[in-house]
């Protein structure tokens, strides 16, 4: 009988103890954590171009006291992988706006930028290099060539709407991070450019 009644006394801990699934469950975050959530994605590279440019440079030097002039020049035939995005280590915390009673979100993201303009070391050379006679040869011109074509490359993909495709992309990317922590009514925008332009590095 005592080993019975040790049995029956076990048996009822036990039972105590199980978990019982909860017919409801509540989760509650708040604003930073959204924050957290998104600047983890640090740089968010979201749109790249590849651009492709010729560029010529030449020195042009007076020689025999100013009477000639003669001429170190270049041909670089350039191309670059120029990416944009937003950097989201500039993201401030009233830049996220969360209503856990809607369940809500409004994400404003920092403005698109370049965040990079390298040259395709495969793809770029020097198609000729030029050097007169009475010329000094200028061996810093190729890397002002290659300077010169980061800078109008840039430019360009600028011009040809890298921003914008950018910033389309990185409110998708977001939308979708803070959709996927469980929020249902998601807004993102991204604030316009400004004129400061990351440097190639």
């Amino acid at each position: 009988m005592a080993s019975i009644g040790a049995g029956v006394v076990q048996l009822g801990w036990n039972l105590a103890h199980v978990a019982v699934p909860s017919s409801e469950a509540r989760t509650v975050r708040s604003g930073p954590d959204v924050v957290v959530a998104v600047r983890d994605l640090a740089r968010l590279e979201s749109a790249s171009f590849h651009m492709e440019r010729v560029v010529e440079l030449t020195s042009t030097q007076r020689r025999v006291f100013g009477l000639l002039e003669a001429e170190d020049s270049i041909l670089l035939v350039a191309a670059a992988d120029v990416v944009a995005g937003v950097d989201l280590s500039e993201l401030r915390d009233g830049d996220v706006v969360v209503d856990p009673e809607t369940r809500r979100v409004r994400v404003t993201l920092p403005p698109a930028r370049v965040l990079s303009a390298r040259l395709d070391s495969e793809r770029t050379f020097v198609h000729s290099r030029r050097t007169d006679v009475l010329a000094m040869r200028r061996e810093q011109l190729e890397s002002e060539a290659r300077r010169e074509a980061e800078r109008t490359l840039q430019a360009s993909a600028i011009e040809a709407g890298i921003l914008d495709r950018a910033a389309t992309n990185a409110e998708r990317t977001v939308e979708a991070l803070v959709r996927s922590l469980g929020f249902e009514h998601v807004d993102v925008e991204v604030r316009a450019a400004g004129p400061v332009i990351d440097a190639p590095r």
